[in-house]
Formats: structure tokens, C-alpha cells, sequence
């Protein structure tokens, strides 16, 4: 992935990250004894399948509200203003959440406890390398604007 100068410098695309985890899980998956949550796989669907759509709707208005507002949704590009409207309301980092809780509803509903016990290496690698990454940025670049923002709304929730 190609840094702009003018970004957070981040390198990789986050959702490769979480993916990757995702799939790593599901793969230790046929190697390790425990392979199950032990829970009736009709719970385990739906409570999956209620994460996954959860996490796509607010992925999705979080990047089609960057869009509307003309600002860049990879963390590779510049950022041309601070979004504080739609689900920048209650969470700075709506994208990353949304990616987590499709993450933990794909592990829910595929059955993988490994996977699932993968997500919080997952985010703290996003909070470490992506994040702090972007809250630099962005401090430097908006200044008190973005650092009232911040003191207003919390990280993920």
C-alpha cells in the first residue's frame, strides 16, 4: 500500500489485518483439540449473524460518510477534515469497530473460539499501529480542533 506523505503513515490496510487474524484462527482451528464453543449452532448464527450486520451498518456509514464529505477512507491518504457527524458521534474509530465486531460475528458464527480469542491481539495491533498512528496525524494537522474532538468522544465506544 502506497503512503502519501501528507497521511498517518499507516502501511498496511487494516482490514487485511483483521482478516488475516480471522483466517489464521479458523485455520488453527482443524489442529487444536478445542474446535467448538460447546453451543447449539443455531445461537451461534444468529448471534453471529446479528454482530456481522451490526459491524457492516456501521462501516459502512462511517465510510460512506467520509465519502459524502470528501475526505479519504484509507489511512494511507490525506485527510482533508475532521468527520464528527453520523457514527463519529460516539466513537472516533467507527470503521475499526464496525471491522471488529464482523470480525468476532464471523468467528461467533463459524464456530471458532480460536479466531475469536485472536480478536483482542487484533486490536492491539490496530490500537498500536493504526490508531496512535492516526491520532499524531491528526493532532498535528488540526490541532486543538481535533484534540477537543477527542476530549469530547471516546475511542471506540
Amino acid at each position: 500500500m502506497a503512503v502519501e506523505p501528507d497521511s498517518a503513515g499507516v502501511r498496511f490496510p487494516p482490514p487485511v489485518v483483521y482478516l488475516g487474524a480471522l483466517l489464521l484462527g479458523l485455520a488453527a482451528e482443524r489442529f487444536v483439540t478445542l474446535r467448538s464453543f460447546g453451543i447449539d449452532w443455531r445461537l451461534l448464527v444468529a448471534t453471529g449473524a446479528l454482530l456481522f450486520v451490526a459491524g457492516a451498518a456501521m462501516m459502512l456509514a462511517a465510510a460512506g460518510l467520509f465519502r459524502r464529505l470528501g475526505t479519504n477512507v484509507p489511512p494511507s491518504k490525506p485527510t482533508t477534515l475532521i468527520a464528527t457527524t453520523g457514527p463519529y458521534r460516539w466513537t472516533r474509530n467507527p470503521m475499526y469497530l464496525g471491522m471488529a465486531l464482523i470480525y468476532a460475528g464471523l468467528a461467533i458464527g463459524f464456530d471458532g473460539p480460536i479466531a475469536f480469542a485472536l480478536l483482542p491481539l487484533v486490536l492491539i495491533a490496530i490500537q498500536t499501529q493504526v490508531i496512535a498512528r492516526e491520532e499524531r496525524y491528526l493532532e498535528a494537522k488540526f490541532g486543538d480542533d481535533y484534540r477537543r474532538y477527542k476530549a469530547e468522544v471516546r475511542r471506540w465506544f
